[in-house]
């Protein structure tokens, strides 16, 4: 009976983890084509099943799902601007910051799920944009420095200034707010798997 147990929860993480990761595909590949407006940024939901996946089933998932969602920017029109400054530089700078965040979405998220799961949800909801976002901004510094001092010279402003303004924008403030407002609704969907398994 054990052994049952055992292999039906296997099977249901296997599935979720598999839905989990057609979502941040497609969410990865169609976020491109979705732009605020003024037409600069794109709008990624992929960072809220990558907490999800952190949250339910660790850092490794977490690292998994981040993985599978910079693989999936690399066949997207945004990432053709990217490679045609650095290649290598792209590919560190995505793979790891899609990595870093999920994983340290999960690492929250299991170090607070003991003293509080909302805590837990709401912080790794905040931690999983705020990597993502950081380890991009140092990518830019290591690979594309001379492409930023360019842009902010021709905008009459610093390097630090043009990032956070051209690189970063509203793009990081919407993806820290959708994963601030959607925190309830993923401790939904914990509470709810919690209580089959």
């Amino acid at each position: 009976m054990r052994t049952t147990n055992k292999n039906r929860e296997q099977i249901q993480k296997l599935a979720l983890m598999a839905l989990l990761t057609a979502m941040v595909a497609v969410l990865a590949y169609f976020g491109g084509f979705i732009k605020l407006p003024g037409g600069f940024a794109s709008i990624s939901l992929t960072l809220i099943p990558v907490v999800i996946g952190a949250a339910l089933y660790g850092p490794g998932a977490g690292a998994w799902l981040g993985g599978v969602s910079g693989v999936v920017f690399f066949v997207t029109a945004d990432a053709m601007f990217w490679f045609g400054l650095n290649v290598p530089g792209t590919i560190i700078t995505v793979m790891v910051k899609g990595i870093l965040a999920g994983f340290c979405a999960g690492l929250v998220y299991k170090l607070l799920e003991k003293l509080n799961r909302y805590l837990a949800v709401i912080v790794s909801a905040i931690v999983c944009p705020v990597v993502n976002t950081s380890i991009f901004l140092l990518g830019c510094l290591v690979f594309f420095l001379d492409t930023v001092k360019a842009g902010a010279a021709a905008e009459g402003t610093s390097v630090f200034g043009y990032m956070i303004v051209f690189f970063v924008g509203m793009n990081f403030v919407f993806e820290l707010i959708t994963n601030i407002v959607l925190s309830p609704a993923i401790l939904r969907i914990l509470n709810i798997r919690k209580k089959k398994v």
